[in-house]
């Protein structure tokens, strides 16, 4: 069996991890290497994965704070528009039924 470090293919990238350059379809020389190439994908799926998680935990607090924005805004316009629908008068009328 052919070890990876001695194959053409293998290179290590500059944080020491694996780089395989195999092509699936043209480049195999053993059938571990299908194996291999399968989980250097999936553990580049993984980090990828995990970036977009530790992006998102940075984020959230500026989407809170935007959606809090947000909802104050929208409190404000509706406050503003309720001479239109006769907002004033369901306070009096709510005083008349207590």
């Amino acid at each position: 069996m052919l070890r990876c470090e001695d194959c053409e293919f293998f290179s290590r990238g500059p944080d020491g991890r694996p780089m395989l350059a195999c092509d699936v379809y043209s480049t195999i020389k053993e059938p571990e290497c299908v194996g291999k190439i399968q989980v250097n994908l999936l553990q580049r799926m993984v980090r990828a994965f995990e970036a977009t998680l530790d992006l998102n935990r940075r984020l959230a607090p500026l989407q809170e704070k935007m959606m809090r924005h947000v909802e104050r805004e929208i409190d404000e316009a509706d406050d503003a528009d309720k001479w239109k629908f006769g907002g004033a008068n369901d306070d009096e009328a709510e005083d008349d039924r207590l």
